[in-house]
């Protein structure tokens, strides 16, 4: 029901904007509302919701885009997300982050960009971030190439005692942090 009141949703917002435009014959096509209903649908159908937050760190335009696994009961840490192997940060495609400006990532220099968003966790160690140019990856780190990492921190994991049941990742103090299950993973970006 919820999907069908965001089919109409869409169909129903493209339809005014495409009334209210003088040009809009010229500018928009029906293939578009087509577009929007099916990528509507396609986001509410998801197993692992896409998420897109954005916000500022230390005065700088930043955005992460992810998809949100959830626990669902299931051993994450050295067993669905292997330790010692590059991990896509998220599920489904790769996570990415945009920023608008340079930054500082734990200290090193990261240029303003797109970049997909990679880890390795390690299970007594710090854990690797992985920030690399290719950002467009369908299949996360199926796709993952080595070479094309532009920079590669280290970050302490702090194990906490709740257990957040959805993976998140929310642009707060110091930068960015990765949440999931019991997992709090801060990067200090500036």
């Amino acid at each position: 029901m919820k999907t069908q009141y965001l089919l109409v949703g869409a169909a129903m917002v493209a339809m005014v904007n495409y009334s209210c435009d003088p040009k809009s014959s010229e500018s928009m096509e029906m293939s578009e509302v087509g577009e929007s209903i099916e990528l509507a649908s396609e986001s509410e159908n998801r197993p692992s919701p896409l998420e897109v937050k954005d916000g500022e760190i230390a005065g700088k335009s930043f955005k992460v885009h992810y998809s949100s696994p959830a626990v669902k009961g299931r051993e994450l840490w050295g067993d669905l997300v292997p330790y010692n192997v590059v991990w896509r940060t998220g599920a489904n495609e790769a996570t990415y982050v945009e920023l608008a400006n340079d930054m500082t990532i734990e200290g090193q220099n990261l240029p303003a960009g797109r970049y997909s968003l990679f880890t390795i966790p390690k299970e007594n160690d710090k854990w690797t971030v992985i920030f690399n140019s290719d950002w467009e990856l369908e299949h996360g780190h199926f796709q993952y190439d080595e070479k094309n990492d532009v920079l590669r921190v280290d970050v302490s994991p702090i194990w906490e005692e709740n257990s957040q049941e959805r993976f998140s990742i929310d642009i707060e103090s110091p930068g960015l942090v990765i949440r999931w299950e019991k997992l709090k993973l801060p990067i200090s970006i500036k």
